[in-house]
């Protein structure tokens, strides 16, 4: 049978990566569907363009394909090399198609692969990208960030994205546009993923489709910063609420909550409020840091008020220091 060269036929180097591939097979795709193709052989070219896509986009069937090395070209004949059928847990032989079996892809494809699509020797492979039975494959997990806010990763929330969809190669017409709902469950972190089931890459054959993850980014916040659950921000005291202590109100992600100042507290000074941070088992914590604020002396009075301090008050702010 004749070797296909699938880098070639999508038209990328060998070393090309995964976005360049599916970015390559998405502009045959549109140039060769046979609903909108004007070419004389658009339905050949546009299956052939699939069947490498099939293989070059999953990393396992591109691993084995990669092994056979660069010598063969395209046109050449082509015989699995000896033992291939029995490599790295694949089930390559054809028999397990039967007589008159239906074949979506060419006899080199169903020579590689073709007891593994089948599910052939009971080593079918499932999980991202896998082999399911009776030539299904799952379509691929795809993965995408998705920027919330504070109060959204405090409260949660529910947020329509427009997503852009691939053609699979099964009918499709190019790349579309679908509104999917997504829950943001309350207490998500910086980093987190939310797996959205069966909202990935389209499964093959009847396959069932691949997962969606989404990767949380917490926006920045005018008042707040965000370390895992906790939180922080900086609290102004004026200079007689850090010396004789006072209770002062602080704003949460759950509302204003009253705080008392130990007397004598310094700028700098970190106090905790439990619980107060974002939601979880155990919930995250709130950092108070103190910063005090002088006033301005922007009045006589003020100046006036001031001097005296400066007259009647024995404080060297920078005693210790040797200067």
């Amino acid at each position: 049978m004749e070797y296909k060269d699938y880098y070639k036929i999508l038209g990328v180097a060998r070393e090309a990566t995964g976005d360049e591939v599916k970015r390559a097979y998405r502009k045959l795709a549109r140039k060769y569907h046979p609903d909108v193709s004007k070419e004389a052989d658009a339905e050949a070219r546009f299956k052939e363009v699939n069947e490498a896509y099939e293989v070059l986009r999953d990393t396992k069937k591109r691993e084995a394909y990669d092994r056979l090395g660069s010598s063969w070209k395209s046109g050449q004949e082509f015989t699995p090399p000896p033992g291939w059928g029995t490599e790295g847990g694949f089930d390559f032989g054809r028999a397990a198609f039967g007589e008159g079996g239906a074949r979506s892809f060419s006899d080199f494809f169903e020579s590689l692969f073709g007891g593994a699509a089948a599910g052939g020797a009971g080593r079918a492979r499932r999980g991202a990208g896998g082999w399911g039975a009776a030539g299904r494959v799952r379509g691929s997990d795809e993965r995408a960030r998705i920027a919330v806010t504070l109060e959204e990763a405090f409260r949660g929330s529910t947020r329509t994205l427009q997503l852009q969809v691939a053609d699979p190669g099964l009918g499709g017409r190019g790349a579309r546009s679908r509104s999917l709902k997504v829950k943001i469950p309350a207490g998500v972190v910086q980093g987190q993923q939310i797996r959205l089931g069966g909202q990935g890459g389209p499964g093959l054959g009847g396959g069932e489709n691949g997962d969606l993850y989404l990767e949380v980014d917490i926006l920045p916040h005018r008042l707040f910063r965000v370390e895992g659950r906790d939180v922080s921000l900086n609290l102004p005291v004026a200079p007689w609420e850090a010396a004789l202590g006072a209770r002062v109100p602080v704003p949460t992600l759950d509302g204003k909550v009253d705080l008392l100042l130990p007397a004598g507290s310094q700028t700098g000074r970190k106090l905790r409020l439990k619980g107060r941070g974002l939601p979880g088992d155990p919930p995250g914590d709130q950092y108070v840091v103190l910063q005090i604020v002088v006033p301005p002396a922007d009045s006589e009075a003020v100046r006036a008020f001031y001097e005296r301090m400066a007259r009647e008050i024995p404080f060297d702010p920078r005693a210790g220091m040797g200067v």
